[in-house]
């Protein structure tokens, strides 16, 4: 698996080209973080773990439409696959005029945070915060900013779009931090026995969490009625992340009757959008009926 992870890293290391701006997150000290000698490392391979001083990269298309889409990497909540699912992305994303922001995200890690649950939500909270209030800086429409993510990244979109109700930073104007459109490309959605994946709850909450935490970052259990209007992916043969992730948040978004589409691969398994040409045509389709773009 680590060697796959490399080998994709170095075909997208050239992306970082694209880039336009780095926005420090936090540029007043950043939230729930505590003293610690941990150094961020993986620039050469695009492998990023370590992280203590969260990012925002933004990749600028030559036309902006006004969609934002904040752009959440996978890696098992143990590394972020920061150039290939990110950067790569992201560059796809511009090339239909979407401004898009690769999110690095700190990692879970009681050695830098205070509550590691919440830490990596916190940064998508921030981000989304970010992009509205400072909207017209970026040409982007308030109600336009979406997430979308990958494997453990698509569990961390998919708890922003699910827990937005609750601050976890601090925001003194109130700003929405709900995302307009959600983005889920093989993610896990659940921290539940018989589906996690195992790797990513262990990370996230703990090798033998408490049931309450389970159930809180179990996004499929909070789904609402205003949960944001939602795109999914999966391949059916999936041997990392159980295609049933995606099956059951689809059918909680539509007993709550939040607008949703899926798509299931037959074959493919994990990371299949390095293998499987035009996977995003039926994503910018769904943006097109849906006015997204």
């Amino acid at each position: 698996m680590k060697t796959k992870l490399f080998i994709i890293a170095a075909l997208f290391c050239g992306f970082s080209a694209f880039s336009q701006e780095k926005i420090n997150l936090y540029p007043n000290g950043v939230p729930n973080s505590k003293p610690s000698s941990i150094t961020e490392s993986g620039t050469e391979r695009g492998l990023y773990k370590g992280i203590t001083n969260p990012t925002l990269e933004y990749i600028k298309p030559e036309k902006p439409n006004g969609t934002a889409i904040i752009v959440i990497a996978g890696g098992g909540y143990g590394v972020i696959v920061y150039n290939g699912e990110g950067l790569g992305t992201a560059k796809s994303l511009a090339e239909k005029g979407i401004s898009a922001f690769v999110l690095k995200y700190r990692l879970p890690s009681d050695e830098i945070m205070q509550d590691k649950k919440i830490g990596p939500l916190q940064d998508v909270q921030q981000s989304i915060k970010y992009l509205r209030e400072n909207a017209d800086k970026y040409g982007i429409d308030k109600s336009k900013i979406g997430v979308m993510g990958f494997s453990a990244g698509g569990h961390l979109a998919s708890t922003a779009a699910t827990h937005f109700e609750k601050s976890y930073i601090e925001n003194l104007q109130n700003t929405s931090l709900r995302p307009d459109f959600q983005i889920l490309v093989y993610p896990v959605i659940t921290m539940q026995d018989a589906l996690t994946h195992g790797g990513s709850r262990d990370a996230l909450i703990g090798k033998n969490p408490l049931q309450e935490d389970k159930d809180l970052f179990s996004n499929e259990l909070q789904v609402k009625a205003n949960t944001p209007i939602t795109w999914l992916t999966h391949a059916a043969d999936d041997k990392v992340v159980d295609v049933d992730n995606s099956i059951s948040y689809f059918e909680q978004l539509r007993k709550n009757k939040v607008e949703v589409e899926m798509h299931i691969f037959p074959k493919g398994d994990h990371g299949f959008i390095f293998r499987q040409k035009g996977w995003m045509n039926p994503l910018f389709d769904w943006m097109e009926r849906n006015k997204i773009i």
